[in-house]
């Protein structure tokens, strides 16, 4: 017999189920449901082999008297009514009619009634049909798995008791077979016990096991989370050298493992398959950093055994190299913006003065015959003082990029105001600074900020770039995802170096003499705080062909 299922003890689960609306009714319940009613088909199907192995053994074996019988007539009677009553239930159940309680009580019914006219037929309870019921009996309290198990047993006994009785009375029994048949109609009430107590744990431990699937189910999925979702790549490797387990971010680190099926890592990545072998020669080794060649990024690998057979497998974390980098630098700028912000004002007082003291003595040239060597070297204070003077208004205003509040940018109004602006203060011709918006969408950030960032990115091109009408192009236009826009800075200069793209936004660097090295850092830095992106974008662009700038941010429908 199969597994059996509880049926619930007030009543029965389907009509439990049906008097609830059907959002709650859970898959566990209905699968509950179908276990029982397939419990019940099994024990139909064995009464009705039960009913033919007794009749094979009433007219099969009449000359071996398997199964003696005081009356053949009443015992053929009973077996044909049986196994008709038998197949009944069968096609009962496949109706699933009616409810399970129902249908089991009817079940333990039959038997008793059949079961009784075959003792009363064999002549008594001595003729040990009455053990039968046992199987019955058990079957029900495993099924039932409450107390209408000892109401079938006492149905049961009831009716052994009045066979007997009726022995006694109208036949030739002997009092002492009572006590054959009280000891059976114990035997009853202590199956249908065992049977209710052994169907109780399982469904204790059926409710454990079920709470114990949706922890692990749980577990499971976080930790699917985790790795996917966690910063460094995360490569599990058999004894056989298999890969098993990757993340996604493994991927973008190193591109042997983009890949579909079984492979093991020396096909992905020799390299890492190299390291590998080295450490287990020896474990205590740390490895340097490396870089891939297809996806040319630097990263720091850590093995770490799964268990202690040697080979073991191995956990392979790859770390990426420029988030290490970024979080170094970016202590050493928290340290550096706590300084710089302590003496930014006491820098400007002084720095202040001299300016003035140097326009001053510039003024005083200009009206007297000094030497042209004493105006030049004015003119480097001067140009110095006001180079100082930037660095410290940018380094404060670094210290305050945290203050974001995004708005919703009427692009095309905006721009063209920027434009206008930019080229009047910069001195520039109409038309230098080309402008291009092909969306209607509105860009989501905070207008000082983007001011900002907008005026260093225009002043890099401007500066690098010939000074021809279109010589600096901005462009809006819709992002490659739902809902985003990029916005381009694009110029016609020698573009940018290899050399100098890792360190593009790194601060205090700077390929001119008169920069500070802080414009694309502030520019960076700001974009992210309004949760966009800039980037120099080199790839599918022509050698020499400028410089393009991208920063991807959201948008908004007008």
């Amino acid at each position: 017999m199969q597994s059996p299922t509880a049926i619930a003890s007030a009543g029965d689960p389907a009509q439990a189920a049906s008097a609830r609306p059907a959002a709650v009714v859970s898959s566990i319940e209905l699968q509950r449901l179908d276990t029982v009613w397939r419990s019940l088909t099994t024990f139909c199907a064995y009464r009705v082999v039960i009913a033919v192995i007794l009749s094979a053994s009433a007219w099969g074996f009449q000359r071996y008297q398997v199964l003696s019988t005081a009356s053949p007539l009443l015992a053929a009677w009973a077996l044909a009514l049986y196994f008709l009553a038998a197949v009944a239930l069968l096609g009962t159940v496949y109706l699933r009619w009616p409810r399970p309680t129902l249908h089991l009580t009817a079940q333990v019914l039959i038997d008793v009634v059949g079961m009784t006219l075959l003792m009363h037929a064999a002549g008594g309870v001595k003729s040990g049909i009455g053990l039968l019921l046992l199987v019955t009996l058990a079957a029900s309290g495993l099924v039932a798995r409450g107390r209408i198990a000892y109401f079938h047993a006492a149905i049961a006994a009831l009716a052994i008791l009045l066979e007997q009785s009726w022995q006694f009375l109208a036949l030739d029994a002997l009092p002492a077979d009572f006590l054959q048949t009280g000891l059976l109609a114990g035997s009853y009430f202590v199956i249908s016990g065992l049977g209710y107590t052994l169907a109780k744990y399982a469904s204790g431990a059926e409710q454990i096991a079920e709470a114990r699937s949706v922890d692990l189910a749980n577990l499971a999925q976080i930790n699917e989370l985790v790795i996917r979702d966690m910063q460094d790549g995360f490569v599990v490797v058999d004894e056989n050298g298999l890969i098993r387990q990757h993340n996604p971010q493994s991927e973008l680190l190193v591109a042997g493992l983009r890949f579909t099926g079984t492979r093991t890592l020396a096909e992905a990545s020799p390299k890492l398959s190299a390291l590998l072998e080295e450490w287990h020669s020896d474990p205590a080794r740390i490895f340097p950093m490396m870089r891939d060649e297809k996806t040319q990024k630097d990263y720091q690998v850590r093995f770490v055994a799964i268990g202690e057979a040697a080979p073991a497998p191995t956990v392979i974390f790859i770390e990426d190299a420029s988030r290490i980098r970024a979080q170094a630098q970016q202590m050493k700028l928290v340290a550096l913006g706590r300084l710089t912000a302590s003496i930014a004002h006491e820098i400007r007082n002084p720095l202040s003065s001299i300016s003035h003291a140097a326009e001053l003595l510039q003024e005083d040239s200009e009206r007297s015959d000094r030497r042209e060597e004493d105006r030049r070297l004015l003119s480097i204070i001067g140009d110095n003082t006001h180079r100082l003077d930037r660095m410290v208004e940018e380094v404060l205003y670094l210290n305050r990029r945290d203050r974001a509040h995004p708005e919703a940018i009427d692009a095309q109004a905006y721009l063209e105001r920027f434009v206008h602006d930019f080229c009047a203060n910069e001195k520039l011709a109409p038309g230098t600074v080309a402008l291009s918006v092909s969306t209607a969408q509105r860009p989501m950030f905070d207008r000082s900020h983007l001011d900002q960032v907008l005026w260093n990115l225009v002043r890099n091109a401007n500066h690098h770039g010939s000074g021809k009408p279109g010589s600096t192009l901005i462009r809006l236009q819709p992002g490659a995802t739902p809902g985003a826009l990029v916005l381009e800075v694009i110029d016609d200069g020698p573009g940018v170096s290899t050399e100098a793209l890792p360190h593009l936004f790194e601060p205090f660097f700077t390929t001119d003499a008169s920069g500070t090295g802080l414009g694309l850092y502030i520019a960076k830095e700001l974009a992210e705080v309004n949760s966009a992106r800039l980037e120099c974008i080199i790839e599918g662009r022509p050698v020499s062909s400028g410089a393009c700038f991208r920063l991807t941010l959201s948008g908004s429908q007008a």
